[in-house]
């Protein structure tokens, strides 16, 4: 057992009680990188000198009596693809491997303020693009249940390194499932908030409509402990809502008695891993026994979603990284001829293979005599998959499904692939789509690995999300279980 195992108010009442110091708490983060990461490979940067110094700060404000915020000396991972101050941000490409930001973004911010301590930037799929972390430029992530498979993408490092006990939260990035799907085969929680509830301000852009910050924790509590901290609006960001946050901490009641519950048939059908329905089917047991009422429904509209969602992702992708030029930041090509070879050597040399993949796809959709039938055709659609949900919670308060259609894949097994790789995220796409809350909890095991239960929620419906993943997770002992490195 490791200080990591310890509920987050047990952690501050030892360190009110002076049996634990929070230069402790960092040191338990590094000592257990430096035995397991050069497995795991989670971490792409580390702040060691940093993390230490802020901790000895938070100590001496501890005995001094100082205020503590609500985070107070917990050690934390911070996704590579948002700016951090001093500390490099690379988004795992060669493009931005000398890149250090000289400000920090609003959910880092937020972290600070709470008292958290960053320890280091963590390893992902290049731009946030790929559902396995073999998209990093760097080194691929492994998973911490079994190092020849994959941890999940694009927020791989994120959830690798709670599962493997190398942070104790960490923040990652979910475009169409890149907190979920990764949060499923690593067995831990992963939180989707509303699209506009946290500030995308700092978070290198991939695809501006569907971006959204949100934490991988180790339960449901530690998630809205931090959902507490990060939420909210922002005038630097122009995507962010004006809506009043509530107390999500308090809304942990373990009640859901008389909760309705819609599961949709296109979630447990065809494409499924029978094993997957099965261990969702078990925890609608266990909801249902503590009061919740569930039936089948439909989401008609979901087979269109991955089409949607990459003509939409990649044409957005496209537009954002038109920046990364080799002229303001960044790698930059060596002698170039002129302005135009200057352009071509730098992205060709910065940009990965899924990257490139990406931008030409989403440049073909925007292009004149294709942008109606692609782009425009799929924005459509969008608002299609959007009315789904609407109609599904006029009825229902929450939806409940996996969180991916099968546990963890091979390293190295997919590569290859982009179709099947795309279609990992089928399950988180959709929700993605209409800017909806979910979160995946573990709920079972399939050959020894995790298994992730997605409970989607109306928009700023946090509360009711959070409320039914704790109370599943009261009733079950998933979220306990730790891989044996």
């Amino acid at each position: 057992m490791t200080l990591f195992d310890l509920s987050l108010n047990e952690i501050h009442n030892r360190l009110h009680a002076g049996d634990l110091s929070v230069t402790d708490l960092v040191n338990q983060a590094f000592q257990t990188i430096n035995e397991r990461d050069e497995q795991i490979q989670a971490y792409l940067t580390l702040d060691e000198e940093g993390a230490l110094r802020q901790a000895k700060a938070m100590d001496e404000r501890l005995s001094s009596g100082g205020e503590r915020g609500l985070l107070f000396g917990l050690p934390v991972g911070v996704k590579d693809n948002m700016v951090t101050e001093g500390l490099r941000t690379t988004c795992a490409s060669q493009f931005l491997r000398n890149y250090d930001p000289i400000y920090d973004a609003t959910a880092v911010e937020k972290l600070r303020t709470a008292d958290s301590v960053i320890v280091g930037k963590l390893n992902m799929d290049e731009f946030a693009m790929g559902g396995s972390n073999e998209n990093s430029s760097f080194k691929p992530v492994r998973n911490p249940w079994n190092l020849d498979y994959v941890p999940g993408g694009s927020s791989g490092g994120s959830a690798a390194a709670v599962a493997a006990g190398e942070a104790y939260f960490t923040l990652g990035s979910d475009t169409g499932g890149s907190i979920r799907q990764p949060a499923s085969y690593c067995g831990v929680v992963g939180l989707k908030p509303t699209y506009g509830l946290v500030s995308r301000y700092g978070l290198v852009a991939f695809a501006s409509s569907l971006d959204q910050i949100g934490p991988i924790t180790k339960n449901v509590e530690d998630s809205a402990y931090v959902m507490q901290a990060i939420a909210g609006y922002d005038a630097k960001d122009s995507t962010s809502a004006k809506v009043d946050i509530p107390d999500y901490i308090s809304s942990l009641t373990g009640d859901v008695k008389g909760l309705k519950i819609a599961v949709p048939s296109e979630y447990i059908g065809e494409g499924v891993d029978p094993a997957i329905k099965d261990a969702i089917m078990s925890s609608l047991q266990v909801l249902e026994g503590l009061g919740a009422e569930w039936e089948e429904v439909s989401l008609p509209y979901t087979e269109y979603a991955v089409a949607t969602y990459y003509i939409l992702a990649s044409s957005e992708a496209s537009s954002n990284l038109a920046r990364f030029d080799g002229v303001r930041y960044g790698v930059r090509a060596d002698k170039p001829a002129n302005l135009l070879e200057l352009y071509h050597r730098s992205r060709s040399e910065g940009f990965g293979p899924e990257v490139k993949r990406r931008i030409m796809l989403g440049t073909y959709a925007l292009s004149s005599g294709y942008y109606d039938a692609y782009y425009l055709k799929a924005q459509k659609v969008r608002t299609l998959i959007k009315q789904d949900f609407d109609n599904v919670f006029a009825k229902y308060d929450v939806i409940i499904g996996p969180a991916a259609p099968t546990t963890a894949f091979k390293l190295g097994s997919q590569v290859d692939d982009p179709l099947t790789m795309y279609l990992n995220d089928i399950l988180t796409i959709p929700v993605s789509l209409a800017g909806v809350p979910a979160i995946s909890v573990p709920c079972g095991f399939v050959e020894g690995m995790p298994v992730g239960m997605q409970i989607i929620g109306k928009a700023f419906d946090e509360q009711t999300v959070l409320r039914v993943a704790h109370a599943f997770e009261q009733h079950t002992d998933f979220h306990k279980q730790r891989p044996q490195l």
